[in-house]
This record gives C-alpha cells, structure tokens and sequence, in this order.
C-alpha cells in the first residue's frame, strides 16, 4: 500500500480546488462590479451565467470574400512555364459574427448606462478609450487582436473621474470603456482582421475572457 505524504495530498486537494476558488473569485469580483451598475447580486450571478452560457453563440452579421494574393515570384515562375495561361484566383470567405457573450451583452449594458448618467461624458470617455485602444492593439495574423489587457480599463477609469469629478465614474468607465474598445481594437482593425483570416471572425469571442467584457469589469472595479 502506498501512503501519500500529507503535504502531497494537500496539494492534489489544492489543484481540485482551484476550478471552485477561481468561480468563486470571479463570481465575488463580479457582484462588486455589477453592484456599480445598480444591479443586486442575484442580477450579477445571472449576468455572469449569461456571459458563460452566450460565449457559445455567434450570431453572423455578414460574409465577405476576399481574393489571396499569390506570391510575386510564384506567379512569374508559372506565367514563364505554362506560356501565360492565367492562375485561377483563389478566394477566401470571412463570417464576421458577434459573440452573445463577450461582445453582445456588454454592449447592450454599456448602452443601458445612457439612461442612467451622462451621455456626454460616456461619449467623450468613448472617444478617448477608442483612440487609445486603436494605437495600442496589434493585429497578429493568425491569432488576432492583441493588447494589453490593462491599457483600457486604466484609461477609462481615470478619464471616467477626470470628466465626471467623480461622480457616478463607475458607469461611466464602464460603458465608455466597453464601447471605446468594441470601436478602437475591433471595429477600426476589422478590414485588417477580414483580409488575414478566413472562417468566422467573431468579435467578443472570448467570452468573458473576451477584451470587450474584461474591459468593462476592470474599469468598474478600478474606479
């Protein structure tokens, strides 16, 4: 029989924790952020559910197809052996889509937030947020859009209470934060995205690991 140290068997319970700490975690994180908002708990455990259960759904907005550039020598090479007899050009099909959960539902929160405090100021922490997100994500072939995950949030809390004086910033950086993401990292580096990869190209596909969603959950609990 083969006995396990006890310090081994604590840390084979600690590795089959951390799923359950880590939900605990975000599900804690969450609550105090959506509390922000002016929702209750109960609210924010369901908006957590939603953001989980919609990163399984992409809803298409639309098609494009593209034709991919042959390489220059490649064409010569076969315009010199086969006595100028044309290459078919071969096309490739994006579906740009929209993902329930890390792009649709922060959205429709962020927009929710004009009812609730100043248009104006949401618009000019938009605006700031998406220039800054522009020059900041990188748009890798193969992999995406990359940025630090830190460089929106941050500056939407502070231009959020710069703007707002501090009163109600936290629905402020988030919807300005969110919506100045959605715009500077995907939707301005979206015909760069179109013409790199074929297949579904969804925006907030992440999920709540999404930059749209983890935008707005930082910028809440920064401010």
């Amino acid at each position: 029989m083969i006995y396990l140290p006890v310090t081994a068997l604590l840390f084979v319970l600690l590795l089959l924790s951390l799923p359950f700490l880590w939900l605990a975690i975000a599900l804690d994180a969450v609550q105090v952020a959506v509390a922000k908002l002016g929702f209750s708990p109960t609210a924010a455990s369901v908006l957590l559910l939603l953001v989980i259960l919609g990163s399984t759904i992409n809803i298409p907005l639309y098609e494009r197809v593209s034709t991919v550039a042959i390489v220059p020598d490649f064409e010569e090479l076969w315009l010199s052996r086969f006595w100028g007899i044309p290459l078919r050009k071969i096309e490739q099909k994006t579906i740009v889509a929209l993902n329930v959960g890390g792009g649709l539902i922060p959205t429709v929160l962020a927009l929710y937030q004009f009812s609730r405090v100043s248009p104006l100021a949401i618009l000019l922490v938009t605006a700031i947020v998406a220039a800054v997100s522009y020059y900041s994500a990188q748009v890798v072939p193969g992999i995406g859009i990359q940025m630090n995950a830190l460089v929106a949030p941050l500056t939407a809390a502070m231009a959020a209470i710069l703007i707002s004086g501090g009163v109600a910033a936290a629905p402020i950086a988030f919807a300005g934060g969110v919506l100045g993401t959605l715009i500077g990292a995907d939707l301005l580096h979206l015909r760069e995205i179109e013409r790199m990869s074929a297949g579904v190209l969804s925006i907030g596909g992440a999920g709540v690991f999404d930059g749209i969603a983890l935008c707005g959950l930082f910028a809440l609990l920064l401010t």
